[in-house]
């Protein structure tokens, strides 16, 4: 297996910054925080047999080398499967070949790599910061120590809303789009896995960049037990099949997916999901980087019981700025429009032909995303 042309992952999220903390455990003189030894694999990809669990059959991916994590995508849809923090990345069999990582010691997950620039930029990567722990010196011990008392103070003594608000405010976007792939596992409990037939799939990327070209952002389809649409962190918006399925035009999709990005500007998702996993679970978060497996469980019908209620001059104007018009939108909502009459009367595409939203396949092919 060679090393593929790369490709761009916009929904990853910017992890310049996690790249950068690795920049003093290899050359401090390198300009922009880049490592030297890691310029010649920036945005390398291969293939690799990825497990989800031990006992998992394995399952073809593209493995993208990025400047802090290594991103598994599925080869056919693009989708991003998982994403591993490089510096987490363990490689298992050392000398051997195929070589097997796991994003650490205790994960259950697997992934053989047999491409040999790929070994060597994560070998790389592993020398580097062994590097930076062998000289932690005791300022910076004395500096973490003091950091993890003061998390710990902030968690006996805070409100738990103030802690939950201080964790999402400094929370890395790959950390949100971790959290976000685990709260959708929760959810695909009850509405099973996104929808997967490819004409969809391609429909429902191609409707992410019409709508979020500035902010990239993935949409899916969930296959039952979804009404209307939601976001999730790490910029995911879910439809719900229902809504796909018996929408008259792309029109009113699109209206839907852009509800979710506002109710999501407005009202920071990850938010509620901190105040369901409660206050330990979230110091864990901050002192970590990750949540206890268990913390999510039960926010899946939270999610479902969810009713939010928007802005109608934020919905304007968000829809204005996407070429799309409220009307569509404010009737699946209401077929009467008498609940809705603001996002109708103020339409502003009313009389008016807007920019067609999807082209008339892509369009047949997005409501039959769950034929298979």
């Amino acid at each position: 297996m060679g090393p593929l042309q790369a490709r761009c992952e916009p929904a990853v999220g910017d992890c310049r910054a996690a790249g950068a903390a690795l920049v003093s455990a290899h050359d401090p003189h390198t300009p922009h925080g880049r490592m030297t030894a890691l310029v010649k694999y920036d945005r390398l990809e291969s293939l690799g047999l990825w497990r989800d669990t031990v006992q998992a059959r394995g399952r073809d991916v593209v493995v993208g080398f990025r400047d802090a994590t290594l991103v598994l995508s599925d080869p056919k849809s693009d989708l991003a499967l998982t994403h591993w923090s490089l510096p987490a990345v363990q490689r298992l069999n050392p000398g051997a070949l195929p070589a097997l990582y796991a994003p650490g010691l205790e994960g259950n997950e697997t992934l053989e790599i047999d491409d040999p620039n790929m070994i060597a930029a994560l070998d790389t990567v592993s020398r580097a910061l062994l590097r930076r722990r062998a000289r932690p010196g005791r300022l910076r011990a004395l500096i973490l120590t003091a950091g993890v008392m003061g998390t710990l103070a902030l968690g006996l003594f805070w409100m738990p809303d103030a802690l939950v608000a201080h964790t999402a405010s400094v929370l890395p976007a790959v950390s949100r789009a971790e959290i976000g792939r685990t709260a959708l596992t929760e959810l695909t409990r009850l509405t099973g896995p996104p929808c997967g037939a490819r004409p969809g799939t391609l429909a429902a990327s191609k409707l992410a960049t019409r709508l979020f070209a500035a902010e990239p952002a993935t949409i899916l389809v969930m296959g039952d037990g979804l009404e209307g649409s939601l976001a999730l962190p790490g910029e995911l918006i879910l439809l719900g099949h229902g809504v796909v399925e018996t929408a008259p035009d792309a029109g009113t999709i699109a209206g839907h997916a852009l509800a979710a990005a506002v109710e999501a500007e407005l009202n920071d998702p990850i938010i509620p999901l901190l105040q369901h996993a409660g206050v330990p679970a979230t110091l864990r978060l901050l002192t970590t980087g990750h949540l206890p497996e268990t913390a999510l469980q039960g926010y899946a019908e939270v999610l479902l019981r969810r009713r939010p209620g928007l802005p109608v001059e934020t919905l304007l104007q968000r829809f204005q700025a996407a070429g799309v018009p409220t009307s569509p939108y404010a009737y699946s909502l209401d077929p009467t429009g008498e609940t809705v009459l603001g996002l109708i009367e103020a339409d502003p595409y009313r009389g008016v032909k807007s920019k067609p939203v999807l082209g008339d396949a892509d369009w047949a092919g997005l409501q039959a995303i769950c034929a298979d």
